[in-house]
């Protein structure tokens, strides 16, 4: 039995850092990973640079097919890269297979058959999400069933597709294949669009994506998959009515999970929540002193930058400082990346309003930024929220071109503490989305 003072299991982005982190210190570290096009985890595999990769490539023009050779060669590059980067430490390996906890300290590891078992003084999770598949009648069963990961392997552009889920990721696929040509259709439960995003914020992108010739049914439930010989028969019930549309494929973008079944944590002393979670406190730590979990698995925000901020909480643990914890970490961004991105940081409109909290609002028209026109797309619109007694930036939601870019700005401000003043008197060069601030904030 081999022992390692640090063992990580899954090869996602706070997992490999730390991994990298302590190899480098000269500490004994083992990834396990059990699938080889995984290395380097969710992000640089089937999600975040894959998907924007397929996105940018639809945006210009480029043939499907193509775009996805493309995203094949860079995602390849990258997962040989973060394999190295553990490999070849010379304190680092990497094992492929799937790991199963035996005890606090013991995992068993299964690669084609055979077991080997390893002993960690610490321990990682960094196992991640999966996709939900709703138990929709015919859905888990149909041969034209794609999950988000199935969906960006595709090497064939579906005629017609089919979206359950109008979330963040299904808006993104909707986006993305609409570009390329693709008949989309979306189908949701919720008969609200975006409800926690601003009403005029989402009717702005459900109007410019309808305009785009998304089509999108909302308020519905999803009844029954048939397949049939050459497509997949979707029925659905709107304001009820039973309708059915025809579809190539049927991606269900209804969320992801915590990748925790057959992890074997009934073995140990981690606890899990009913929906699958692991149970983690403010520095990450389980009930098991010596596990930790990483990321997604832990629920909260899925996004890889906060699986980082994640490996920076655990490594001040290690190196015996303990200040990051996950109740001060600061204000996070996100974007959603269609055309043109929405990005948000702190609170909304619509919070502020329902938690009472006193707020001026600065609202500003894309279509007024010279950079938009230069970019030949001024749909949108920026908001930010100040409170009027300090000054300081309570939240932005900007619908804009490149405002994955300009949300850092404020969200650096906000973490700084500084006045919105900064921002509005700053010289910014010219012409760019961020110089936007200098009239959205008069």
């Amino acid at each position: 039995m081999e022992k390692y003072q640090n063992i990580v299991v899954g090869f996602g982005k706070g997992g490999k850092t730390l991994a990298k982190a302590l190899a480098a210190k000269g500490e004994s570290v083992l990834v396990i990973e059990k699938s080889k096009r995984m290395y380097g985890g969710t992000c640089i595999n089937i999600a975040c640079i894959p998907s924007k990769s397929l996105i940018t490539n639809g945006e210009r023009g480029v043939e499907f097919p193509d775009a996805v050779e493309r995203k094949e060669k860079l995602t390849g590059m990258l997962r040989a890269k973060n394999y190295h980067m553990i490999s070849d430490e010379a304190t680092g390996t990497v094992m492929d297979g799937t790991a199963r906890f035996i005890s606090n300290n013991q995992i068993e590891v299964t690669q084609d058959g055979d077991k080997t078992i390893v002993e960690g003084e610490r321990i990682f999770i960094n196992t991640g999400a999966e996709p939900i598949i709703l138990p929709i009648k015919g859905l888990q069963e149909s041969r034209y069933l794609l999950d988000s990961t199935q969906a960006m392997d595709q090497t064939t552009l579906p005629e017609t597709l089919v979206i359950i889920g109008a979330g963040y990721i299904g808006l993104e696929f909707a986006s993305m294949f609409n570009h390329y040509g693709s008949k989309v259709v979306v189908l949701d439960s919720h008969p609200e669009f975006l409800y926690r995003e601003d009403e005029d914020i989402a009717q702005m992108i459900l109007d410019d994506l309808t305009n785009q010739g998304v089509e999108f049914h909302l308020g519905v439930s999803v009844d029954e998959i048939n397949d049939q010989k050459d497509f997949a028969e979707v029925s659905f019930t709107e304001n009820g009515e039973t309708k059915t549309v025809k579809a190539s494929k049927v991606l269900a973008a209804t969320g992801r999970k915590a990748n925790t079944e057959n992890l074997g944590l009934e073995n140990t002393d981690v606890k899990l929540t009913d929906r699958g979670v692991i149970v983690v406190d403010e520095f990450l730590r389980t009930d098991a002193e010596n596990i930790w979990a990483i990321g997604d698995v832990k629920g909260g925000l899925q996004f890889t930058y906060i699986s980082l901020d994640d490996y920076r909480i655990i490594m001040d643990q290690l190196n015996g400082q303990s200040k990051r914890t996950t109740n001060n970490r600061p204000a996070v961004p996100y974007s959603v990346f269609i055309t043109p991105p929405l990005s948000n940081v702190g609170l909304t409109e619509k919070e502020a309003k329902a938690q009472g909290i006193e707020y001026k609002l600065f609202k500003y028209m894309t279509s007024s930024v010279p950079k938009a026109q230069v970019l030949e797309d001024p749909k949108g619109m920026f908001k930010v929220l100040v409170d009027p007694k300090t000054d300081k930036i309570l939240g932005a939601s900007i619908y804009a071109e490149e405002s994955q870019e300009v949300i850092n700005l404020i969200t650096l401000a906000m973490n700084g503490n500084l006045p919105y003043t900064l921002l509005r008197d700053q010289i910014y060069t010219h012409p760019t989305m961020s110089e936007a601030l200098n009239d959205a904030l008069k």
